[in-house]
């Protein structure tokens, strides 16, 4: 591609950092209650027996605060940052592992398989999943490398949806309505919802159905074009069904299928010139077009488990498709040009056009010894096939819309095709209060990619490419049982990103080659004081190697990979329940995330700073339960969250910009009548703080900064909200 193309084929919008939920309710019920299962290790356990680092997020609590997106709920999570535009683009970074590439650095599971593209061409980075929580039943964030379980692209943690399980002996259903206003927006936004459970044959088969609407209203104009007002309102649709049936107490099969799809007419970027002053009146962009984004997928799977007595054997199949469409106005970057390359050619449009579609079809099966005893083991085998398409287009355009004489100015085609074979084992031996635990999974991926172009701007090319590796990863944690109440434990992972082949030109290495990351951790776990405190902390020391960077090769834009960087610190969460009804909690995480070696290729030098990574994030949380009366229950809850300043690329490269560091106010009440209606009350950055979460250049053709973006965080919202259970 040629240098002056990089500014539209890059042109991807600004991303920032918005965070609203609350942990500690989150897990009130279930501490209450005895205990937190999670399924991090795919077996169902103690939170406070696994020695892994995780969050815990009900789906019931996001719903209460109501939170419709990663975003939304990522800054009372531990070491978790969300940079977001809109619902959809969401990228994701854990313990200060963020995608410096065009992969993805944490992974994204639903359920029992992966999501999204491994590839390095299907920007996974920029479009992780991102399903609205009404039929969730909660969502586990594992930090550290997932490897050994998980495989490829959770080098830097996991985020894994658990959907919810149908109930085989009760009918149950649920539906609300919810209005919600956000500063500076035109219009009210709204979302509906609905869910049941219906067992079809007693004990045997039974069914979850639900469906989501939700219309949130835009809070952005543009400068440049009066029709644009509120520009970056969003509407999101979704749908579940699944399907259990338990023949006999050996054999369950569970059938489902998730839609889900994301209208957006613009984004929520502001802008501002090169110095910083904003356009407009604070709230606006300076695009000439409409900037559509679509967003849909579709996700199919089949999971199967027989008890063999001696272990149980697993089957989980997923194939899904996922589309997404955006348009993007580079009118400021490539429009500014037509005149130099032909004086009779004046100023205009240009839009940059990207579409993207991926197949992906997955396969594991394994076999799992029983929970509880000396000896708890697990082996199984994996396989994934992908086929992404990446289709990228530059118009340009006069400014009444009509073509030019360059039109189109690029043409840009990558298909790929990823397939990868694994397996894996973990074990797990119990010697009175010591444990330990270990796991390996070796693993082959085979790529296939082609490069089409063609246009003024980039010329023409149709070049193949192709990659092998073999990749093998190991874990191993050694853990102490202080009392069943507590557990010390250390432990050593590692994990891999893909690598893959690579554009083709002079100079521009033929393949990039998997970067790898080894974990050391030591953390401790423990519910103290008869379970009134629950206590879990973790410090880490994170050996990154061969990043993945984009590189510019002599005017091509290729990937490569880069030096070393570290990223060590402590992070943490403390519950406390000083009576009953009260949960107290405390979250935070610091992060000191820095290159190890020189960076030419993005201007970065040893001991740098990584971007987008705040050094420190914290929350503060309260939540009561009370009762009115017989009839009534009434809940209130409030949080404070913290995020630290990041930057827009490495801390030294010319085009570097801070955000702004935060605080923010988010409040919550709910009263229930008769344990079947339930009015709920929100408020998110009640105090209605304004900062940029990200700040950054957008350069124009010529390779100069033409202006400023950022992402403001979003508005004070306030929303009240009816539901109906039974």
């Amino acid at each position: 591609m040629k240098k002056h193309t990089r500014g539209a084929l890059a042109v991807t919008t600004a991303i920032g950092l918005v965070f609203s939920a609350s942990f500690a309710s989150a897990q009130e019920a279930d501490v209450e209650a005895g205990e937190i299962i999670v399924t991090a290790q795919k077996r169902t356990e103690n939170l406070q027996d696994v020695p892994i680092s995780i969050s815990v997020l009900s789906g019931e609590d996001l719903r209460a605060q109501g939170a419709a997106s990663l975003v939304e709920y990522g800054g009372y999570v531990p070491g978790l940052t969300v940079l977001s535009s809109q619902p959809g683009t969401s990228t994701i970074s854990l313990r200060g592992i963020a995608p410096v590439g065009s992969a993805q650095s944490v992974g994204i599971y639903l359920d029992d398989a992966p999501v999204g593209s491994s590839s390095l061409y299907a920007r996974s980075a920029t479009y992780s999943l991102d399903l609205m929580p009404y039929d969730i039943q909660g969502i586990e964030v594992l930090r550290g490398p997932q490897g050994t379980f998980y495989g490829a692209s959770s080098i830097g943690g996991l985020l894994k949806y658990v959907t919810v399980k149908p109930s085989l002996e009760k009918f149950s259903f649920k539906a609300g309505g919810e209005l919600f206003a956000i500063n500076h927006a035109g219009n009210p936004g709204w979302a509906t919802q609905a869910m049941a459970n219906i067992p079809i044959v007693e004990g045997k088969l039974g069914m979850t159905a639900s469906f989501a609407w939700r219309k949130t209203p835009g809070y952005t104009d543009t400068i440049n074009n009066a029709d644009l007002k509120d520009q970056n309102d969003v509407e999101q649709t979704g749908g579940r069904l699944s399907l259990l049936w338990e023949p006999s107490d050996v054999l369950s099969v569970r059938l489902g299928g998730i839609w889900q799809s994301i209208r957006a007419e613009g984004t929520n970027t502001l802008t501002a010139d090169v110095d910083g002053v904003p356009d407009g009146n604070g709230w606006s962009n300076n695009n000439f077009v409409h900037e559509p984004f679509r967003k849909s997928i579709d996700y199919y799977s089949a999971s199967i488990d027989y008890d063999l007595d001696f272990a149980t054997l697993s089957s989980a199949t997923t194939y899904s498709e996922t589309n997404t469409h955006s348009v993007q106005d580079a009118s400021l970057v490539f429009g500014i040009i037509y005149p130099f390359l032909d004086p009779d050619v004046p100023a205009g449009l240009a839009p940059f056009i990207l579409d993207l579609g991926l197949e992906k079809f997955t396969q594991e099966i394994r076999l799992s010894s029983p929970s509880g005893g000396a000896f708890e083991w697990m082996i199984g085998g994996f396989y994934t096939k992908e086929d992404s398409s990446n289709h990228q287009l530059v118009r340009t355009l006069n400014f009444d819309g009509t073509p030019n004489d360059f039109d189109p100015g690029a043409v840009v085609s990558l298909p790929s095709t990823f397939k990868e074979y694994a397996i894996f084992g973990n074990a797990t031996l119990r010697f009175g209060s010591f444990d330990l635990s270990a796991g390996v999974r070796w693993a082959q991926n085979k790529q296939k990619f082609r490069q089409i172009s063609d246009g003024p701007f980039i010329g023409f090319a149709d070049d193949p490419g192709s990659s092998k590796e073999d990749v093998f990863i190991y874990s191993i944690s050694p853990q102490f049982h202080l009392n069943d109440d507590a557990m010390i434990y250390a432990r050593v992972a590692n994990g891999y990103r893909p690598g893959g082949p690579n554009v083709t030109f002079p100079g521009v290495p033929p393949q990039v080659d998997a970067d790898t990351l080894v974990n050391y951790e030591v953390g401790f776990k423990a519910n103290l004081f008869a379970r009134s405190l629950s206590v879990d902390v973790a410090a880490f020391y994170m050996d990154w190697k061969d990043i993945q960077i984009i590189q510019d090769f002599g005017g091509v834009t290729g990937q490569t990979n880069g030096p070393k960087a570290l990223s060590k610190g402590i992070e943490g969460s403390l519950s406390w329940r000083p009576v009953a009804g009260l949960t107290l909690g405390l979250n935070g995480a610091y992060t000191d995330a820095t290159f190890e070696a020189d960076a030419p290729e993005i201007n970065a030098v040893d001991g740098d700073r990584l971007q987008n990574v705040p050094k420190f994030s914290g929350s503060f949380s309260a939540d009561y339960n009370f009762a009115i009366s017989d009839r009534l229950e009434g809940k209130i809850g409030g949080g404070v969250r913290r995020m630290g300043k990041i930057l827009s690329a490495a801390s030294s490269a010319p085009d570097a910009l801070w955000s702004d560091a935060y605080t923010a106010v988010d409040l919550n009440a709910a009263v229930t009548v008769d344990e079947h209606w339930t009015v709920r009350l929100y408020a998110r950055n009640l105090l209605d703080k304004e900062a940029a979460t990200s700040r950054g250049y957008t350069r124009n053709a010529f390779n100069v900064p033409a202006y400023q973006n950022m992402i403001p965080l979003q508005p004070r919202t306030i929303g009240v909200a009816l539901d109906l259970s039974f």
